[in-house]
């Protein structure tokens, strides 16, 4: 049994651009630990969120392989990884993906249900991680009706619902003004402490970089830095 919660080994992946394979990673190796708040940093298009993608078994590598919690996901079958992301992991996305004809706490409680929950149990679950993130009183409105960071605020109640043992984040603070910001690491760091379970977030928000345990840095498609000096982040600016 592998003693970390994710190790990546060997991961490249490369893109279509025209006639060409344009490779956007390169040889990726990592582990990340279960019980830390991991951050990945690095300007936009250094291959963050390709990573985590793969990490999520969103995404399929080119080369590489991707071990989660001791599971080998891209040995399994499409059908057998679906279940495994659904079972495993939460993405909290940059853009929010809310199903526009839910309501707030429905699109929460969609893990849930996905699981075979019933419906008005899951969605009494969701409200009650509503409350948490301090949106209680928008449970019932639909996505239209919600302002960028309340959508933010439920795309991340949706990840965390069924409780994952692997959360991964894209930006989840980058619509939320800074109290919201906060509350939302708050409770972020609150699950990642749990021993069972990762957390890593992509982030250039320089307001919550006090909250890592572990940074790891990206340039051009490589890991660059991996440590936990915070002093790395400090150098980073917030868009």
């Amino acid at each position: 049994m592998s003693k970390f919660a994710i190790s990546v080994r060997g991961v490249a992946k490369d893109f279509p651009v025209g006639d060409d394979q344009i490779r956007v990673l390169h040889d990726i190796n990592v582990d990340v630990n279960a019980g830390e708040l991991t951050y990945l940093v690095g300007e936009s298009g250094s291959g963050k969120t390709t990573l985590i993608s793969i990490i999520a078994g969103i995404l399929y590598p080119t080369e590489g392989r991707v071990q989660v919690f001791d599971t080998e996901i891209y040995d399994l079958s499409d059908n057998d990884l679906v279940r495994f992301r659904l079972a495993n992991i939460g993405f909290i996305f940059q853009q929010y993906n809310l199903l526009p004809t839910l309501t707030a706490a429905e699109n929460a409680a969609i893990p849930l249900i996905a699981d075979g929950m019933k419906r008005s149990e899951a969605v009494e679950r969701a409200r009650a991680l509503l409350e948490k993130l301090n949106i209680a009183n928008q449970a019932d409105k639909y996505p239209r009706q919600l302002s960028g960071g309340q959508q933010q605020r439920v795309a991340i109640a949706r990840a965390l619902v069924h409780e994952p043992r692997l959360i991964v984040c894209d930006e989840p603070t980058a619509a939320l003004d800074a109290k919201s910001g906060r509350r939302v690491m708050d409770l972020l760091r609150e699950v990642a402490l749990a021993a069972e379970r990762a957390v890593i977030i992509v982030t250039h928000d320089n307001r919550i970089f006090d909250l890592a345990d572990r940074i790891l840095a990206m340039e051009d498609g490589r890991i660059t830095h991996d440590g936990r000096d915070k002093a790395i982040l400090m150098q980073q600016e917030t868009p």
